[in-house]
């Protein structure tokens, strides 16, 4: 009998059915389980999104399809007396960054198309942490053509999404630094500076002015930016008309006192030479004119200054971020003669009966004062001292008169004190005195000292605007202006000093004997038929007898000052010029000469414009328009 070893299948079936039906039941349950999970994490989400905070998640979804774009608003431009341009305005493009859709790995690719540093774009962004996240960061202004084209060819949202292009109004300066120290310069706001108090109200990317003008009156001058919030697609192209749309305002213009046509006169007449001019209006306080060379392009500036650009002006040896009018603090040398004969005739030392012998030179305590003119003067009173420039005479008014006297009609007239223009970083002088030096140096003055004094010598420093404020006020009869530059600027009432008139009238002979009379100093600033009055000034920049036979000696020459105005009776106009290294003042007397022929022939012409100045604004200097006086030879001239 055969036995099968084979299950019977009607005995496995049970079984194994019921491990099926609890496989399928197992899966049944994980997917309810699941779509149970799922539809709770769901209603979780719905409920949090429209229930518990709705605002939140309208304002992320807003953000993600709205962009703000700034819109700069275009600062005030800086006009001359008669409403002509200086400082303009021009369209450029500016790129920034959307920090909303930053990519950090994008940076470096988007500086190296820019020509950017990549660790000055990082400092850059990181300045703006503090912003709230929908501000951009302007990155580079003044963009070329190879800058835009990158631009353009990158924004794509999938590609650089950041990238945003915004257009502007950059400054456009006159070119050859035309004016550049009176206007200034703007730039973006430093960390430095918005450390400061005085700039709480400025932010990271803001441009400010940095210098001149552009810094006294920023806050006229800037306006106030607005703001274009716009719709884009998932793209980041805009869509639609903009959502709001905050329009800018535009800054204030400013009208200055300066004129043109005479800041064209003198920066010409000066040329390379370092130095300063200064002309103003002594009736009133208005600069007309004020040019310091060497200069610089402000228009370096309004860009991206180059690391080279900026050690090139640092490190050049002739300063020409400095403003040599207001900041150059230089001994006067003998313009200060016109105030020590008003001191010592005011205070009754000296009157029209007073000689003094030079024979050049007098001793004083012990050392020997030699006379700029080796063989003497001869005797001559205060008119023929002021005209031929005697140190003798004035050595030994100083003398009677003390330090402190000198300096009280020194200060009068303004030396030792900021004139208080509306400009930036002025610079005060100085004007010793025995409360000075004790307060200084805890020493007591020594009568030797000052005698250099007397001469415009020793601690006795003045910049080109003091030097024209001091003796604008001497000849309009005592009454000194606080200078300006612009015209509706508020500025202190005149200072009127206690000044005998007639005695005042004495020290503007002398300076007219100076201009016009045989054996003055100045005559190289004569115009026939304008009665010009004005005063020579060599100054040492260190002691003669120090620098003989050094090379210094070839190099630090003295300092040439001409300070002079016209007409003789109630002046209009008074010119200071300060050329360094020129040696003999009388060097600077063409450049003041020139100017103030300008001012007369533009009245002639009844205000009208002396020449185009247009040639001259692009960097094509005019013609010269002036017409040179009578030819004298320099040889005949004093060194003072």
């Amino acid at each position: 009998m055969n036995v099968s070893t084979e299950r019977e299948p009607d005995q496995q079936t049970p079984a194994k059915l019921r491990d099926d039906a609890k496989f399928a039941a197992g899966k049944i349950a994980f997917f309810q389980y699941l779509t149970v999970a799922i539809f709770l994490f769901l209603v979780a989400g719905f409920w949090d999104l429209q229930v518990r905070n709705p605002a939140f998640y309208s304002e992320l979804a807003e953000q993600n399809s709205i962009r703000s774009i700034p819109v700069l608003a275009p600062r005030g431009k800086i006009l001359d007396r008669d409403g002509r341009v200086i400082v303009d305005n021009h369209a450029s493009f500016s790129v920034y960054l959307s920090r909303e859709n930053l990519k950090w790995e994008h940076l470096k690719a988007i500086a190296d198309g820019l020509n950017l540093d990549y660790n000055d774009l990082l400092q850059k962004i990181h300045r703006f942490d503090g912003q709230p996240q929908y501000v951009p960061v302007i990155i580079k202004e003044e963009l070329t053509p190879e800058d835009l084209a990158f631009v353009e060819a990158h924004r794509d949202p999938r590609e650089f999404p950041e990238l945003g292009l915004i257009q502007a109004e950059r400054r456009l300066y006159p070119k050859d630094g035309f004016a550049a120290h009176v206007v200034g310069y703007v730039g973006e706001v430093s960390d430095a500076e918005l450390d400061n108090p005085d700039f709480l109200k400025y932010h990271p990317g803001d441009v400010i002015g940095k210098a001149g003008l552009e810094r006294q009156y920023n806050d006229s001058l800037m306006g106030v930016d607005g703001q274009k919030r716009v719709m884009v697609d998932s793209m980041g192209h805009e869509v639609g008309q903009p959502i709001s749309d905050k329009e800018a305002t535009p800054g204030t213009a400013l009208q200055t006192t300066l004129d043109l046509d005479l800041q064209s006169v003198a920066e010409l007449g000066l040329g390379d030479r370092p130095g300063a001019v200064v002309a103003l209006d002594p009736r009133s306080g208005e600069i007309l004119a004020m040019v310091s060379h060497p200069s610089y392009d402000p228009n370096l500036f309004t860009g991206r200054l180059t690391n080279k650009d900026w050690q090139d002006l640092v490190n050049n040896p002739l300063h020409p971020l400095l403003d040599r009018a207001i900041q150059a603090q230089l001994a006067p040398g003998s313009t200060f003669k016109p105030i020590m004969a008003l001191a010592g005739l005011q205070e009754g030392v000296i009157n029209d009966d007073f000689k003094v012998h030079c024979s050049g030179g007098a001793s004083f305590y012990g050392h020997w004062y030699a006379c700029w003119r080796k063989h003497g003067h001869g005797t001559i009173g205060v008119h023929q001292a002021i005209q031929q420039s005697c140190d003798v005479f004035f050595y030994t008014v100083g003398n009677k008169l003390g330090i402190d006297r000198i300096a009280k009609y020194a200060e009068l007239a303004g030396f030792g004190h900021k004139t208080g223009v509306d400009l930036p970083q002025e610079a005060a002088g100085t004007m010793p005195s025995t409360a000075w030096k004790w307060r200084n140096f805890r020493q007591k003055w020594f009568a030797g000292e000052t005698i250099s004094v007397a001469i415009g010598q020793g601690a006795v420093t003045v910049t080109p605007l003091q030097l024209a404020s001091a003796i604008g006020g001497i000849a309009a009869g005592g009454i000194w202006e606080t200078p300006h530059l612009v015209r509706d600027a508020k500025v202190p009432a005149a200072r009127r000093g206690d000044v005998n008139l007639e005695n005042v009238s004495k020290v503007i002979d002398g300076m007219y004997a100076v201009v016009n009379e045989p054996g003055g100093t100045g005559g190289l600033a004569r115009i026939p038929g304008n009665s010009v009055c004005g005063k020579t000034g060599s100054a040492q920049l260190a002691s003669n007898k120090l620098l003989k036979g050094t090379k210094l000696g070839q190099t630090m020459k003295d300092t040439a000052w001409f300070v002079g105005f016209a007409p003789r009776e109630s002046p209009e106009i008074v010119v200071v010029a300060m050329i360094q290294y020129a040696v003999h003042g009388s060097y600077s007397a063409p450049v003041v000469r020139d100017v103030i022929k300008a001012y007369f022939d533009k009245k002639a012409r009844q205000g009208r414009p002396v020449a185009d100045l247009v040639d001259y604004m692009k960097g094509r200097p005019v013609q010269p328009i002036i017409q040179q006086p009578e030819k004298i030879d320099l040889a005949t001239e004093g060194d003072r």
